[in-house]
């Protein structure tokens, strides 16, 4: 009785030792579904104002996901609009000349001064007629001479800036003005784009795995705020040991099958890279010969499967 029970015994034991045995066992016909990864940030720093979205959430591209309060972007906004509005008269000024107002009010300086050149002149005659009689001293008529030809010079000037106003600009002030309307003009641009970055919009047809701030907190430059996988981007990943590797070839095709849902998938190996760390080997059980190198191959779908459902890190079959 003794015999046949040890004899049962050990045949359990060998049975459960060999299934063990291929359970660990690294197999080139067992891999893992993947998807394309996904982050998304902002360029510029902002308050988190609302998160649109959940973790789990499928989003479609260009859904907005948050809103950032990015206060000084409202305020170079009006900058911007001062130095074009600036800018513009600037111009218009170049091209027009001065306006009808301006010419009256300098022909009107030009007539006052008229006016005193009459009387300086009528002051000078009859100061050089007593001067020439000896009855005022030079210095009295050197004053009323210097009084005249101050004068002469105030309407000369004018007439000068009214025919300058009368004109319009120089080529090279035309170009100076229609310089700065055009940086005033890039400015506001600059700041209509970084207005658009308050809002943080999907780049593509994703689903949102983790969302790493919470609303009211800061958001700095480049920070990941949402991370997701690319929808219809599914790849599938496959390791297998060196004395497997020459079995496939990139490029080559391959039929896997879902296991659980028995469809099956024709894809192709896209690349076929040697893994340098044991924690890359994402297949199946981890041992194997310590001497062998582990290589992963990557394959793609080469027909369609939008009908069919995967999940990350799900088991895919070679068939």
């Amino acid at each position: 009785m003794n015999v046949y029970r040890n004899l049962f015994i050990s045949c359990i034991t060998i049975v459960a030792l060999n299934s063990c045995g291929n359970d660990k066992m690294i197999t080139p016909y067992r891999g893992r579904v993947k998807f394309e990864t996904i982050s998304v940030g902002s360029k510029l720093a902002g308050r988190i104002g609302k998160i649109y979205v959940a973790e789990g959430q499928a989003v479609k591209k260009g859904d907005t996901l948050a809103l950032l309060d990015i206060p000084e972007v409202n305020a170079k906004m009006m900058q911007a609009e001062g130095a074009v509005t600036a800018a513009k008269g600037q111009l218009d000024m170049a091209f027009n000349g001065a306006t009808a107002e301006q010419v009256n009010q300098i022909n009107g300086q030009i007539d006052a001064g008229n006016a005193q050149l009459e009387f300086a002149q009528q002051s000078y005659n009859r100061l050089l007629a007593m001067y020439t009689d000896s009855l005022i001293s030079l210095q009295q008529f050197d004053e009323v001479k210097m009084k005249r030809d101050m004068a002469k010079a105030q309407v000369a000037a004018l007439e000068a800036k009214r025919d300058e106003v009368s004109k319009s600009a120089r080529t090279e002030q035309i170009d100076q003005a229609k310089g700065q309307l055009n940086r005033a003009i890039g400015a506001k641009e600059e700041v209509l784009t970084a207005a658009d970055e308050k809002y943080v919009t999907a780049p593509a047809d994703m689903s949102i795995e983790t969302i790493s701030l919470q609303e009211g907190e800061l958001l700095t430059p480049g920070y990941t705020l949402f991370n997701g996988y690319k929808k219809n981007s599914p790849y599938f990943r496959f390791t297998v040991p060196e004395s497997k590797v020459y079995d496939f070839e990139v490029n080559g095709p391959l039929t896997l099958i879902n296991p659980y849902t028995k469809e099956e998938i024709k894809v192709k190996i896209v690349a076929i890279k040697q893994l340098a760390e044991y924690a890359d080997i994402t297949s199946t059980a981890p041992l194997f010969e310590l001497s062998e190198s582990i290589y992963e191959l990557k394959a793609i779908p080469t027909s369609d499967i939008s009908k069919q459902k995967f999940y990350i890190n799900a088991t895919i079959l070679i068939k």
